[in-house]
């Protein structure tokens, strides 16, 4: 059992393999797309050293026998417990009772899906590899380490996704308070003053420009609740205020914008627009978990730079060989 502990938030997870075929079936469900590029360089990873070294991160619905085993586990002494540089906390517990690993064996079993959280690309790779293993070997029988990698399996509970925020570098033409009554159209615009303003719910933004924050409330009718990609924050704000009013239709690759993890603070983003290097900033109310299981479970992807997971999972703290 892996925990990582931030800001006094502990989150307990299982360093588990993870089937191959259940990743290519579709049993361990994605909410992003990912690039073969991408794909390739991880794969290349994963060749060289012939073993998993980052694990991939995964949440699964609550299950009351898992968290019981969780507890018990966890009140014994851990093999490793460290503070990293950037002040997480990072404690393992080898579990080596056979019955205890049989328990656990089957109570995922019961799961029909597992999803990923943080790791697309991860998964992916150490997916193909396998696949590509499996496929050159003559006596493969299913049974191999290469049909499996290395994932830390987090209770769905225990998960905090993080704001992701944007910057951008001008109003396409607009002067400040132009700007401000296009917003109007579809937002209720308040004055915040200089104090940051933290969004407050759904549908509720926060931006910052010429020196002040704002409150942005989306209006009845700007959003669809019964989307799974409609409801989400990242879909109003890219819709209503990135592609209408500034004219950024691609997230992905216009030099315009930029982003920003919630973990830096809003502080981040006065910091970089008070610099002159960029003219506005909006945070966004975090997605959450509920909302990203919903996608995954719908076949539908998120929106580009939607999730922020923290802590990281740790590179080589745990290692899967992919040969016996």
């Amino acid at each position: 059992i892996y925990a990582q502990t931030m800001n006094g938030r502990t989150q307990y997870g299982f360093v588990v393999g993870a089937w191959v075929p259940d990743y290519m079936e579709g049993r361990i469900k994605k909410h992003e797309l990912t690039r073969r590029d991408k794909e390739e360089d991880r794969m290349k990873h994963v060749r060289c050293n012939n073993a998993n070294i980052e694990p991939v991160f995964f949440a699964f619905p609550d299950n009351t026998v898992l968290e019981n085993i969780i507890r018990e586990v966890t009140a014994g002494t851990p093999e490793y417990d460290f503070v990293a540089p950037d002040g997480f906390g990072h404690t393992l517990w080898v579990i080596e009772c056979p019955e205890t690993i049989k328990t656990i064996t089957e109570e995922f079993e019961k799961i029909p899906n597992l999803y990923i959280a943080d790791g697309h690309h991860r998964s992916a790779a150490a997916a193909l590899v396998g696949a590509e293993k499996a496929a050159a070997n003559p006596n493969h029988t299913g049974e191999e380490e290469y049909n499996y990698f290395m994932a830390v399996a987090f209770p769905a509970s225990h998960l905090n996704i993080i704001d992701y925020n944007r910057v951008v570098k001008d109003l396409n033409g607009l002067t400040p308070a132009e700007f401000l009554d296009k917003l109007s159209e579809n937002f209720i615009v308040e004055d915040k003053g200089t104090e940051i303003y933290t969004p407050s719910a759904l549908h509720n933004f926060s931006l910052y420009l010429d020196g002040k924050w704002h409150s942005l409330t989306a209006k009845a009718g700007t959003f669809n609740d019964e989307d799974p990609i409609g409801v989400l924050d990242v879909t109003v704000s890219s819709d209503l205020i990135l592609r209408d009013i500034l004219n950024i239709t691609d997230l992905r690759s216009d030099k315009r914008i930029d982003f920003v993890g919630g973990i830096r603070g809003l502080g981040e983003l006065k910091r970089r627009v008070d610099s002159g290097e960029m003219a506005m900033a909006l945070a966004l109310y975090p997605v959450t978990m509920d909302q990203l299981i919903n996608i995954a479970d719908t076949g539908n992807i998120m929106p580009p730079k939607t999730t922020w997971f923290e802590p990281k999972l740790r590179s080589g703290l745990v290692i899967h060989k992919l040969d016996d």
